[in-house]
Parts: structure tokens; C-alpha cells; sequence
């Protein structure tokens, strides 16, 4: 049966925005509906103006998934402080950071190094069908750790994770033997939980930062990829050098200016300014 949620004006959301910026990897539009799987449930979900219509979740899930709890106007506030976070701002309004599950974001994120967004969806894809519970309507939930961690390095190669076969396999054992683990890191500080999540292979300061803005709210998190770098050069960083290799010390110059200049809400103005990436 199909759910409704009235939106609150005052407090924008925007469906296309936050599903189609590239924070999560299994939700595709078809004839104006989302369709997806996210916390085990197979989701159809569409917004017209201030009404989103579903299927496949309950409210509470939609609401908390979606973080339509959160003040999102109090927020782009207190990140809005230069002329291009605010175009960004205004371009891109509604646009939300999604509460994701850890274990397939740490997953997720080990898979995104060095490629693209429709080859991570399809490495996602295949190890959900092949080794995650059946949904119905053909969708299949992610698998969990318990689950992932007999596959062999052979076993998610074919899964088309090439060189990161080894990391995911370890990542998944690690998790598999330490359910604790993703509730540890959650009651971490930021900078801490950064560390812990440094230690699974894969991990590196990037992906670390994704997994803590999609999956922690570690909303502090800033992360650099190659768009973001570029942006930062231009319109915040000019000293910095360009055109090589980006360094650590770079990521974390980057990084720390970034959580100073926009404040605790740094992670979510990485958000808008990397929906704006193509201008630069």
C-alpha cells in the first residue's frame, strides 16, 4: 500500500537532488519514480511539490533515511558564508545528506576507489544478488558481514571488484568477527573514528570521510575527491600548488580548511558544492 509524507515548506527537500548527487549507489529513476534498496527494503519513491508517495518502508524509516528531521534551512545558514556556497546553495536546494547503513557503506566506499559511479552501482549490484537476501520484485537487500565474509578474493573478483577483491574480503572477515565494530566508531569523535575506519584495508582518507558523512553523520567529514580539489584550488585555495598528484598533506590542508572556514556542517557543504562540481 502506498504511504504518503506531507512535506513541511519551511524545511526543503528535494528527492532528485539528494538521490541523484552521488552519496548512495542503489537507487535509479525510471518514468518519474525512485526505485532502490536501502536498510533492507526495496523502496519505490516519488516527490510531487511537497508530497513524497511510497512503497516498501514505513514512515519512521523514510523520515529518519532521508533525514527529513533535520533543520536543513538552520544548516545552509550556518555553512553560507561566501558567494560560492551560496550559488551552490541556490542551485541545489533541498539536497540532504542520506542516513545510510555502515557495513555496506564501509563496502561501498572500498569499491568506489579509482572508477566510476555506474561501474561502483554494478560491482554493488552483483554482490547483492549473488550473496544478499532476497527482497522480491527482483531487488535483493545488501549482504552483511556475516554473510560477505566467507566469499574468497576469487569470489568477489567476479564480482567485477578487480584489485579491491582483497580489501572487501578482509574488511568483511574484520566486521564479521567484531559485530561492535560500526557502534564504536559511532561514539567516536570525529577525528578518532577517521583513525579507526584508516584501519580497514581499502580505507583511505577519502573513503574514510565518505563513510563518516553518509553513514556516521560525522557531518565534520569533508571529502576530496579530484572535483572537489579543483573547486577548492579556484575558488578557495589559489596558493595551493595544482596540476600533480594530490599529496595527504594536501587532502588534510584541503580538509582542515574547509571544516574551518564552513564550521561542524563542513560535510554538508561538500554536498553542494560537489552538485555544482561541473561549474567549476
Amino acid at each position: 500500500m502506498e504511504k504518503t509524507i506531507a512535506l513541511d515548506p519551511g524545511n526543503p527537500f528535494d528527492l532528485d537532488a539528494t538521490l541523484g548527487c552521488g552519496q548512495a549507489f542503489r537507487w535509479e529513476k525510471q518514468n518519474g519514480v525512485w526505485r532502490g534498496v536501502a536498510g533492507g527494503r526495496a523502496i519505490a519513491i516519488r516527490q510531487d511539490g511537497n508530497l513524497l508517495s511510497f512503497t516498501g518502508a514505513d514512515e519512521a524509516f523514510v523520515r529518519r533515511y532521508f533525514a527529513l528531521d533535520i533543520d536543513l534551512r538552520a544548516i545552509l545558514s550556518s555553512v553560507d558564508r561566501d558567494p560560492r556556497i551560496h550559488e551552490a546553495i541556490g542551485r541545489c536546494p533541498g539536497l540532504r545528506i542520506l542516513r545510510q547503513e555502515p557495513f555496506e557503506t564501509l563496502i561501498s566506499y572500498i569499491c568506489a576507489t579509482n572508477t566510476n559511479i555506474p561501474a561502483i552501482k554494478r560491482r554493488i549490484a552483483i554482490m547483492a544478488e549473488r550473496y544478499g537476501r532476497r527482497l522480491g520484485g527482483g531487488a535483493s537487500a545488501f549482504p552483511d558481514a556475516p554473510s560477505l565474509a566467507p566469499c574468497s578474493e576469487d569470489d568477489l573478483r567476479g564480482c567485477v571488484l578487480g584489485y579491491r577483491a582483497p580489501y572487501a574480503c578482509a574488511a568483511a572477515a574484520m566486521c564479521a568477527r567484531d559485530a561492535g565494530w560500526a557502534e564504536r566508531i559511532a561514539a567516536l569523535p570525529y577525528a578518532e573514528a577517521k583513525r579507526a575506519l584508516l584501519g580497514f584495508p581499502g580505507v583511505g582518507p577519502k573513503a574514510a570521510d565518505c563513510i563518516l558523512l553518509f553513514a556516521f553523520e560525522k557531518y565534520e567529514a569533508f571529502p576530496v575527491d579530484v572535483h572537489i580539489r579543483r573547486m577548492m584550488h579556484r575558488h578557495y585555495l589559489p596558493a595551493l600548488p595544482d596540476g600533480k598528484p594530490m599529496t595527504g598533506r594536501e587532502y588534510d590542508l584541503i580538509a582542515g580548511f574547509a571544516r574551518e572556514h564552513f564550521g561542524r556542517y563542513a560535510g554538508w557543504a561538500q554536498e553542494y558544492l560537489f552538485c555544482v562540481r561541473d561549474g567549476g
